[in-house]
């Protein structure tokens, strides 16, 4: 059986198509919450440098011909409540230096009074500058006084710092957590596949029923074409099945005519070389006339096995009516059938497809048998099992080709000579394991074949 040949996995595809979303989502999250943690503390800096320079602005007074500037505690406190961070000011009159760090950066005054917002180095160090002005009169009339106030920016790049890493466990947890949901969701997605394909291989080589199972309408196409194959394939089976036991049927009576044509012809002659010349003709008649008969009932199986009848049935009747519906036979060879074993054993099942592996058993101990000899048949009962054994004193089974004699058309070679189809074991196997049960071929101590049906009990 040719294997198709494996390119990619849908599994595998749509994991890794998952994985690599999550992976777009986690840094995406990552550069989210730095971004806004990173305006979140710039904001909360600048309120509270504006707050610290609005303070410093309220204090300013014009008193006698000069700016005096009451610079408040809380003005810079406020601040350094926050890190510990230096902290700088400057108040200028116009142009004027009037107190603080006058190498601070000055920042361009912003109209209708808004504060400005300045990052620069100053001191070797970073620093954030917030400036607000207000007018105030003079002497020489109205001018504007601006307050600068500056912060170090080291606690807060170290506070950034922490924001980061802290962010980078989140997007590193919600990578993980979407690689869980990612394994989940494509396991859920493919269920429906694996359930399809546990389902169909589930079944028998003979299994040909439409999938009635629901599933997803993605898969609706794909079931649709795999139930139309079955029904085209189950009708093809079919009538090869019907061809092969029509031409049984329809060949099996003409050579029971030549047969007996043969045999009024081989009593009449007294020519010898007419005589082994029809005996070798009534033998090849045989043969072909078991050949059709078995496909016959080969046939009748596999159609049966498609619709296996589940009846509760008494393994110990069916055994003994088989026996004695081979007696006839037997009797003519001489050989004797006899039943051990008076336990009895229910299996559920087809009587009719046990009926006929049990007469395909015992004919071919029958045939296979030397005269005055005899065939043993034994029912035993194990731990939830019924053996049938059949044993007789014939020629065996070659111990080479013991894997190989229940395939169909296969015979030993040890039993050219003697009429066969090769058909009797392959019915007898597949009607065992059509009802869960195994066949098992071996070779009596003492010579002779031995072949047992294991049935598990209902």
């Amino acid at each position: 059986m040719s294997t198709p040949t494996a390119h990619g996995s849908i599994r595998r595809r749509l994991l890794l198509s998952l994985l690599a979303s999550a992976a777009v989502l986690a840094v995406v999250v990552y550069f989210v919450v730095q971004s806004v943690a990173r305006q979140t503390a710039q904001e909360s800096q600048d309120n509270v440098l504006v707050a610290s320079a609005l303070s410093i602005l309220d204090s300013a007074r014009f008193v006698n011909g000069q700016v005096n500037v009451d610079l408040p505690y809380s003005a810079l406190s406020m601040l350094d409540s926050i890190s510990e961070e230096r902290v700088f000011y400057a108040i200028r009159l116009e142009n004027e230096f009037l107190s603080g760090y006058p190498d601070l950066p000055r920042t361009n005054p912003a109209p209708g009074g808004r504060p400005v917002y300045l990052s620069a180095p100053f001191l070797g160090e970073e620093v954030r500058i917030a400036a607000v002005r207000r007018p105030v009169s003079t002497d020489g009339g109205q001018s504007y006084i601006q307050v600068s106030v500056a912060q170090t920016l080291s606690g807060q790049k170290q506070a950034l710092a922490r924001i980061s890493r802290t962010s980078l466990g989140i997007g590193g947890g919600f990578f993980l957590l979407s690689v869980l949901i990612a394994a989940i969701i494509a396991r859920s997605t493919i269920h429906p596949l694996d359930r399809l394909t546990a389902s169909v291989s589930r079944r028998g080589p003979k299994d040909l029923r439409p999938v009635a199972a629901p599933v997803p309408s993605e898969m609706v196409p794909l079931v649709a074409s795999l139930n139309s194959f079955m029904r085209r394939l189950h009708r093809s089976l079919l009538r090869s099945e019907d061809f092969i036991a029509e031409a049984a049927h329809r060949v099996r009576t003409p050579l029971a005519i030549v047969r007996t044509k043969a045999e009024i012809v081989q009593r009449k002659t007294d020519d010898p070389d007419t005589r082994a010349a029809l005996k070798e003709m009534i033998h090849a008649i045989d043969d072909s006339s078991r050949t059709a008969g078995q496909l016959l009932d080969h046939a009748m199986v596999t159609f049966r096995l498609d619709h296996l009848a589940n009846e509760r049935i008494s393994l110990l009747r069916l055994i003994q009516d088989a026996v004695e519906r081979l007696r006839p036979m037997s009797e003519l060879k001489d050989i004797g059938m006899e039943v051990t074993g008076t336990a009895d054993a229910t299996i559920q099942g087809d009587p009719i497809l046990l009926q006929n592996a049990l007469h395909n058993l015992l004919d071919n101990a029958v045939k296979y048998a030397p005269p005055g000899s005899d065939v043993a048949v034994a029912l035993a009962l194990g731990d939830d099992v019924a053996v049938v054994t059949v044993a007789d004193n014939g020629l065996g089974f070659p111990e080479a080709e013991l894997g190989q004699l229940a395939q169909r058309f296969s015979r030993g070679s040890n039993a050219q000579s003697v009429v066969g189809s090769g058909l009797g074991l392959t019915i007898v196997k597949e009607v065992t394991e059509a009802h869960g049960g195994h066949m098992r071929i071996s070779n009596n101590p003492g010579g002779g074949a031995c072949v047992s049906l294991h049935f598990p009990l209902s």
